[in-house]
């Protein structure tokens, strides 16, 4: 591991960890609104790809009905670079998960998934076996790097991009990683937080 990755796990561990400390009540409150609001559990666990196509168990709290998951439907494989994964009237989102999306809180508990080494604070989002099946070769490169909770992609059009243009920002991230990006990618995620509330 390289000096810059040493320093990019020790950020990420250190990070997490306050973090944590610091969103918990927040994740209380969120996973009581969520409890309230419809039935079924307040953490929401899907199998993602991560890095070098491991696959691991990515923990968020649940913003769709329970079982929603199951009533979509992959694209076409010749669709995949125009698909849009987030639809903003998507029926399935229950009204506090509306919320919880738009300040992004329901992300909060990846951090264990950081924790874990699953995950970085900022890399490509974990993507879901069906979606990574439709992937061309050369867009495996993504899962060369940790999967992370922020990245590139979603400080710079996050639901509203393609699948095809989220890639792209994708393998540039890959390509062009530092610590510089890591850290503009951090502050611009808090000031789109901030932004948010």
């Amino acid at each position: 591991m390289t000096v810059s990755r040493l320093i990019k796990r020790l950020i990420d561990v250190i990070g997490a960890l306050l973090l944590l400390v610091l969103t918990s009540p927040i994740v209380a409150l969120a996973a009581i609104a969520i409890r309230c609001d419809s039935p079924g559990p307040a953490i929401f666990r899907q199998t993602r790809v991560g890095l070098h196509g491991k696959r691991f168990m990515m923990c968020k709290l649940r913003t769709m009905r329970t079982g929603a998951e199951s009533e979509w439907v992959a694209p076409p494989a010749d669709q995949f670079s125009a698909y849009i994964f987030q639809d903003p009237g998507d029926a399935r989102v229950t009204p506090v998960g509306r919320f919880l999306r738009r300040t992004s809180i329901d992300e909060l508990p990846q951090l264990v998934n950081v924790l874990k080494g699953e995950m970085s604070l900022v890399g490509p989002r974990p993507e879901i076996p069906e979606m990574v099946a439709l992937y061309k070769p050369e867009m495996h490169r993504r899962h060369d790097v940790l999967p992370g909770i922020t990245g590139l992609a979603q400080v710079s059009g996050r639901g509203s991009l393609t699948c095809g243009e989220m890639m792209a920002y994708d393998l540039t991230y890959r390509d062009s990683w530092s610590l510089k990006l890591d850290w503009w990618i951090l502050l611009e995620t808090l000031r789109q937080f901030i932004r948010g509330v």
